[in-house]
């Protein structure tokens, strides 16, 4: 973080003196103004309502830029990772800040593969949620949980304890999110398998049973390894500024982590992916296509066109061409180009890419529609996407979560306000309330 030798002049028109703030430059994208006296020499406070023009920590992990529709994990384009890397290989990258030499990724996915298994006492937590418990309310108990029986690491100070917490979160998340599938349909617990790769890992503990041995399928672990890259990380988003703000305040990972999920939870953030296929499956059939398109162009209609367009990239979502692949990839793998609901996903894909209306607007389909239909065709119930979001996601959290500690610069989270309320009054008696 560079200081400019440009300033920031903030002058007021009722006369009071000018006040000049410093600007820092970044490596890359747009510079900082930093506001940080502000209220010690003004007495007043900014206001920008979700955050959309306030940078509130300086980060060298990812960076964005939505008008050029690009993504990048510590300077990496995500099109190249998606393609070159597994999603080992980018948690690496994202928490160590470098991509692993042969040796060091041999040692890593070691140490990851060996914290896979969590601790038998926490099957009695599932035993305490329905069985039509939310997976993601089912996450949010017990990846706080895990706080309790790992007080050797709990130290947030200590880097060699930050580093052990991310082990176990990375390794331990598969095999919770897991649990939580197995748990709702009434199935045995699959425990994890050293000899397997991550996604093949986690794919086994999904769909194996003690009946028969679960073959492994090369392109649908591909498929879900590539889901997990895709959205290991994004920058401050609410999620991740929620794991940041609840870790500033000294919380433990595990705590912040499941602070992060609860966030993730929401139908605006995580539940995306759930919310475009949910809209699929209420068209029902290609013939009521036209007659749904109609109702998103009528603007008293409420009707949204889910899965498409994007808050942040303004041309395309970088990530959306790589699930648009494997979404085809994994279609053809199982035969199911004809199912009539991955049909009519393809049908709503062509007319958004050539109606005039969508593309005048920027709503091309965007990762979660692509990333829907690539885990409904893997098996993965909707009621799940959220949670395996949360599991690619974890490495993103906890990566931004160590930076923050190990930030000198960084303070507890204490956003300001607006007061519009009344102001001060005296409290009549009852009688006369």
């Amino acid at each position: 973080m560079n200081i400019s030798d440009t300033k920031a002049t903030l002058s007021f028109s009722d006369g009071s003196p000018s006040i000049d703030f410093p600007i820092y430059k970044g490596s890359i994208g747009p510079d900082v103004i930093d506001i940080r006296k502000l209220y010690g020499q003004t007495g007043k406070f900014t206001y920008d309502p979700g955050f959309m023009s306030t940078a509130a920590c300086n980060s060298s992990i990812t960076y964005i830029d939505g008008d050029k529709g690009e993504l990048l994990y510590r300077g990496y384009p995500i099109e190249q990772l998606a393609v070159h890397c597994d999603f080992l290989e980018t948690c690496y990258l994202l928490l160590n800040g470098e991509l692993p030499n042969a040796a060091q990724k041999q040692d890593f996915v070691s140490t990851v593969t060996r914290h896979t298994m969590v601790h038998e006492q926490m099957q009695f937590f599932f035993r305490g949620f329905r069985r039509d418990a939310h997976p993601m309310s089912v996450l949010v108990g017990t990846v706080g949980a895990l706080a309790s029986f790992y007080h050797d690491s709990l130290d947030i100070n200590d880097p060699e304890q930050r580093q052990i917490s991310a082990i176990r979160l990375i390794a331990k998340m598969p095999t919770l999110v897991a649990m939580s599938y197995k748990y709702s349909i009434g199935q045995p617990f699959v425990y994890p398998r050293n000899d397997l790769s991550y996604s093949a890992n986690f794919m086994r503990m999904m769909f194996g049973n003690p009946c028969e041995e679960y073959k492994v399928n090369d392109v649908l672990v591909r498929a879900l390894d590539r889901i997990l890259i895709l959205h290991a990380d994004h920058e401050q988003n609410a999620s991740t500024s929620t794991v940041r703000l609840s870790g500033s305040s000294g919380a433990n990972p595990f705590a912040c982590i499941a602070a992060g999920i609860a966030c993730l939870w929401g139908p605006a953030h995580g539940g995306a992916n759930e919310a475009a296929l949910n809209m699929l499956k209420e068209i029902g059939t290609v013939d009521k296509i036209p007659e749904f398109i109609a109702k998103v162009k009528d603007k008293n209609s409420g009707v949204k066109l889910m899965g498409f367009g994007h808050r942040v990239y303004k041309n395309f979502d970088p990530r959306a061409k790589l699930m648009r692949e494997t979404c085809h990839e994994v279609l053809n793998e199982l035969g199911l180009q004809d199912d009539p609901l991955f049909k009519l996903a393809m049908e709503l894909e062509k007319i958004a890419l050539n109606d005039e209306y969508f593309v005048s607007r920027k709503l091309y389909p965007n990762v979660d529609f692509y990333s829907g239909i690539v885990q409904s065709a893997l098996g993965i119930p909707v009621s799940l996407f959220t949670g395996i979001f949360a599991m690619a996601r974890t490495i993103g959290w906890i990566a931004q979560w160590n930076e923050m500690i190990s930030d000198p610069e960084q303070k507890i989270g204490r956003p300001r306000q607006l007061f519009t309320g009344s102001p001060v009054r005296d409290v009549p008696t009852i009688d006369k309330r």
